[in-house]
């Protein structure tokens, strides 16, 4: 947690002083009716709102420290609902959906929000945020929780948000899959950066789920790169996973100037030549890049730059089939033969030909989201492409990957082309009739209830 830029802290103060001169506040105090604390929040949440979101873009490290503040008095509980939000889901958690460690900061800000004097209107917001929050929390740490709360109404009103059904690993993967929906084009991740080998291992986790997230959001992240750096440059993090991990996340996220580049480069080589198979290990979590948004051929290029492809490894050996596919284009023949090539050459299931798979679905899944539904012939002569590499990968889960996102589009052009005897609506039910069947993606009887007409069942009359 770094300490606020004197500029944020300015501001900061600056709103303070606006809420406790405003007349809005005065009514407040004087009326205590909810119109008044409504019309403060109107006034306020906006402009706190976007000092929030300004810190997350330029200095996402100060973050937490930054939502502390407005844990003080001054600022009459505003936009603490919208915070306490935030750290739900800025907790890591397992694939149980259970809090790795205590979240500290939630607990910090539920408390500051119980012993607020306008706890009554806080209270109308925070429902679901805390029902997440105690669901990915131990029961220990409720129980400790509510210990701390004094007031009995209060202390009820907390036990009411703990649900029992979601003690049942799916119902809460459900809760908060659904929750985190309404927050995902929030930037609100927050990190430390370790200083020494004991704090690096716990936390490593949750300073990658942070990275990746701000990754693949885009926008500025030259705050970060100093810190990067620094982890780096630390000798006692040399020859760890998470070592290797952060070289793959720089490598193909960060741009550098030639002199930070060739730093970078002196650190992948040395790991390179050194950590027992981190050709192998780098390769595995490529493939976890490949999967997430926001990955193209950019990242490709820039860390591509960095490597020394003389070295003979499945790095080199992936890199240079993937410099091809960049320059000449997935549909060229050179590109087609050269897969095909790699693909001979390489067990189907290693680890080189995976990660050539999910560079080709990259291509494909940009391409699909950028095509409308007027588009639809492009479409179809796309599928020959598919067609293409399923039949060099003869891979099915590669082939249930295409049959997904064709999917998606076929359900957009069905949903955009209603009239059933028009032609654009005949185009696709034919296509999908033939080409789907073909390619394996569905059965003639599924095609038939796909394009089967729903009867509108009749009202019922009374007697």
């Amino acid at each position: 947690m770094q300490p606020l830029d004197e500029k944020y802290y300015n501001r900061l103060n600056d709103l303070a002083a606006a809420i406790q001169d405003s007349p809005n506040l005065e009514q407040y105090l004087e009326e205590e009716e909810d119109d008044f604390y409504n019309a403060l929040r109107v006034e306020f949440e906006p402009q706190l709102s976007e000092l929030h979101h300004q810190v997350a873009s330029e200095a996402p490290l100060q973050l937490v420290t930054f939502e502390k503040y407005l844990l003080e008095p001054p600022f009459e509980g505003l936009y603490l609902p919208r915070v306490l939000g935030f750290s739900v889901l800025r907790g890591e958690i397992g694939d149980q959906y259970r809090y790795v460690r205590p979240n500290d900061h939630f607990k910090d800000i539920l408390l500051a929000i119980c012993r607020s004097p306008h706890f009554d209107q806080l209270k109308k917001r925070i429902g679901q945020s805390i029902s997440v929050g105690f669901a990915l929390s131990s029961d220990i740490w409720i129980t400790n929780l509510m210990s701390l709360v004094e007031n009995k109404r209060i202390r009820f009103f907390l036990q009411q948000q703990k649900q029992d059904r979601y003690r049942d690993l799916k119902d809460r993967a459900e809760l908060y899959n659904r929750y985190s929906n309404q927050f995902r084009h929030e930037q609100y991740h927050s990190a430390d950066f370790p200083a020494s080998l004991g704090e690096m291992k716990p936390n490593f986790s949750a300073l990658r789920q942070f990275l990746l997230k701000r990754f693949e959001a885009g926008g500025d992240n030259a705050s970060l790169k100093s810190q990067i750096q620094d982890f780096l440059n630390n000798k006692e993090f040399h020859g760890s996973e998470e070592y290797l991990e952060m070289l793959a996340m720089c490598g193909n996220y960060v741009d550098l100037d030639p002199a930070e580049r060739l730093a970078f480069a002196t650190h992948f080589e040395r790991e390179r030549r050194s950590f027992p198979e981190f050709d192998l290990r780098y390769m595995r979590f490529l493939i976890g890049l490949y999967q997430s948004p926001g990955i193209s051929s950019v990242n490709d290029a820039r860390i591509n730059a960095f490597i020394d492809k003389n070295w003979k490894d499945k790095i080199s050996d992936y890199y240079r089939i993937a410099e091809k596919i960049h320059e000449l284009g997935y549909v060229h023949p050179d590109s087609i033969e050269a897969v095909q090539h790699f693909y001979n050459t390489h067990e189907g299931l290693s680890v080189e030909t995976e990660c050539l798979r999910q560079l080709i679905l990259t291509y494909f899944a940009r391409l699909m989201e950028g095509l409308t539904e007027r588009e639809y012939a492009d479409y179809f002569e796309l599928t020959k492409i598919f067609n293409i590499y399923m039949k060099i990968f003869g891979n099915q889960q590669f082939n249930q990957s295409i049959e997904k996102i064709s999917m998606v589009f076929v359900d957009k052009l069905l949903k955009k082309f209603t009239d059933k005897r028009a032609k654009d609506y005949q185009d696709v039910k034919r296509f999908v009739s033939t080409q789907f069947v073909d390619m394996g993606f569905m059965k003639d009887k599924e095609v038939v209830e796909l394009f089967k007409t729903r009867r509108k069942r009749r009202k019922s009359t009374e007697a």
